[in-house]
């Protein structure tokens, strides 16, 4: 009896051992795996680049914020930043942009005199796995980067991609 005991729990011990050791030696496959992963995303963000940035201004348009004015022009930049969402896991593209707005008439905004100021902002794009989107989300105010750190709970830097350093 003592024996059989004897005999599991060293044969329990092995097999965790060995599991250990497949786990660390899959590790640098998992690694060049995300970053082939990785790759893909940005290759395929850079491809639909144009549309993704169309779809952009729909929809942040469309949100009625800031309330009481109307997106007129939107300016974005080349570098990007991704990150991963820690929850999800999922990435996304975030690009500095500079927006211009014009009053609604009716809304209020009329004789506000910052209206016609440019508006630093960051975008967000959403790569689900297969593909990029947006819903519109825009940080006013924020550099990407800036972003990133405001919403370190959430996200964790992933890379950053200078339009210098691509060709």
């Amino acid at each position: 009896m003592d024996y059989l005991f004897v005999h599991v729990a060293i044969t329990a011990c092995i097999a965790a051992v060995a599991a250990g050791a497949v786990m660390i030696a899959m590790r640098p496959l998992r690694v060049a795996r995300q970053a082939e992963r990785l790759a893909r995303a940005q290759r395929d963000f850079h491809r639909q680049r144009e549309r993704l940035e169309a779809k952009f201004i729909e929809r942040a348009a469309a949100t009625g914020k800031p309330r009481g004015l109307r997106w007129v022009d939107v300016e974005f930049d080349d570098d990007v930043l991704y990150a991963r969402d820690r929850r999800t896991r999922l990435l996304k593209a975030l690009v500095a942009i500079e927006v211009s707005f014009e009053a609604v008439e009716g809304g209020g905004m009329e004789v506000v005199v910052a209206v016609s100021r440019i508006r630093a902002a960051t975008a967000e794009f959403l790569h689900d796995g297969d593909r990029w989107a947006t819903q519109g989300r825009v940080y006013f105010n924020l550099a990407p980067s800036a972003a990133v750190k405001y919403l370190a709970s959430d996200l964790e830097l992933v890379a950053e991609e200078h339009a210098a350093t691509r060709a």
